[in-house]
């Protein structure tokens, strides 16, 4: 125990390499039980982190139910998981946030990231929605509500403790109303484009921040041209797309609340018309409007993870070829590709190899001219390459050479 009554985790030997090098996870199979048997600590409780010598390297917190055993907040093993500590965290993340965007429509903390492992928030204007996906972000809840209220002075805040990510730490799913009157549904505005959410019923947290830059991106691209969305959601790209001049969209989701929403919302930015909906499966869709001779000139695929973990990398992999080859063939000469990915065990590397060899099946030459990442508000943390997971790779497809 230390003077102030934290117990501690001693790793074994050489097992600090990693967490020295700036990593913030510890495995159960890196902490040395012997000396500090996992079995004896409460799922989420604060502990000091030691090296194989016995002395602090950190400060952070503990469950002995999940491989990721350990998670650290803070490298002075002094510094407790109290109020201030969050607060200031919270403080430090928004400063990042305000100097990136103008408008306070943004994610608010990117957990590691943001050193708040196990945390995320969207922020909405005055409306806060927030995970907490680790037992450690679950003990530290009321504290967390305090930090938040003072930091960011919200009119509500929702918590989506929906994730299956809670499942592995142990935790039970629910959404909660935990300050304020919650409004059915919520405002976003991002790239000069309003959209109206439902973040309480929606997926994740009712908006996908993470493609702002590459959605802004699309705007130089699209003008005057047929626009295919697929995997829409309530219209992210594809109604950004029609407010950058495109002349028409057709958006493909499986969620028929979803198509119900971004046709609300093109009425709302008055381009309804512009607009056609299927709802279905994007594989058997994609299939049907090419059995119609459809085509169009610019197509986004922007999919859920196929490969959400390692075991189903080849799977995966084999639906992201599928896809892109689906949308290859949807496109005009010298069309626009937007292949998109969430999936971080899906290297940048390997989907451009994925577009390149679909390219060559369907005989088309591809040329890659924009690559995007998520923006500012998920910064990448440099020693944790799971921060880093979004791809958005455009491409100009034309007759092979």
């Amino acid at each position: 125990m230390s003077k102030d009554n934290v117990p501690h985790i001693r790793l074994k030997n050489k097992e600090d390499r990693r967490i020295k090098s700036g990593h913030l996870w510890i495995y159960s199979n890196e902490v040395d039980v012997e000396k500090t048997p996992l079995h004896g600590f409460i799922a989420g409780s604060e502990v000091i982190i030691d090296d194989s010598s016995g002395r602090p390297i950190g400060r952070g917190y503990v469950n002995p139910q999940s491989l990721i055993c350990c998670r650290i907040l803070s490298r002075d093993w002094r510094k407790g998981l109290d109020r201030s500590f969050l607060q200031s965290r919270l403080q430090c993340a928004l400063a990042l946030r305000e100097a990136a965007y103008s408008q306070p429509f943004y994610r608010a903390v990117y957990g590691d990231s943001d050193g708040m492992s196990g945390l995320v928030i969207d922020r909405f204007g005055n409306y806060l929605v927030a995970q907490l996906n680790t037992a450690g972000m679950e003990r530290l809840k009321p504290l967390l509500l305090e930090a938040m209220q003072t930091v960011f002075e919200p009119r509500a805040i929702l918590f989506r403790n929906d994730s299956p990510l809670r499942e592995q730490e142990g935790l039970s799913l629910e959404v909660e109303e935990a300050v304020g009157e919650w409004p059915q549904t919520l405002q976003v505005l991002e790239n000069e484009v309003s959209f109206t959410i439902n973040s309480k019923d929606g997926q994740k947290t009712g908006w996908f921040y993470d493609h702002r830059e590459s959605r802004r991106e699309l705007a130089r691209w699209v003008r005057g041209k047929r626009v295919l969305d697929v995997f829409s959601y309530v219209g992210g790209w594809g109604l950004q797309a029609l407010a950058a001049g495109a002349e028409s969209l057709t958006s493909v989701d499986a969620s028929s609340a979803a198509l119900d929403q971004l046709q609300a919302n093109a009425e709302q930015q008055d381009v309804l018309d512009k607009v056609t909906c299927y709802e279905g499966n994007a594989f058997d869709v994609l299939q049907a409007l090419l059995d119609q001779n459809l085509r169009f000139d610019v197509v986004i695929v922007d999919p859920p993870a196929f490969i959400k973990r390692k075991k189903d990398f080849k799977k995966g992999l084999g639906a992201y070829n599928k896809l892109n080859t689906l949308a290859l063939r949807l496109l005009e000469q010298n069309g626009l590709l937007v292949s998109a990915s969430c999936s971080m065990h899906l290297p940048e590397a390997t989907l451009q190899d994925t577009v390149r060899a679909t390219a060559r099946h369907v005989d088309r030459h591809a040329q890659l001219v924009y690559r995007g990442n998520q923006g500012p508000d998920h910064p990448i943390h440099p020693a944790i390459p799971e921060t880093q997971y979004l791809k958005a790779l455009f491409y100009r497809i034309s007759p092979a050479l």
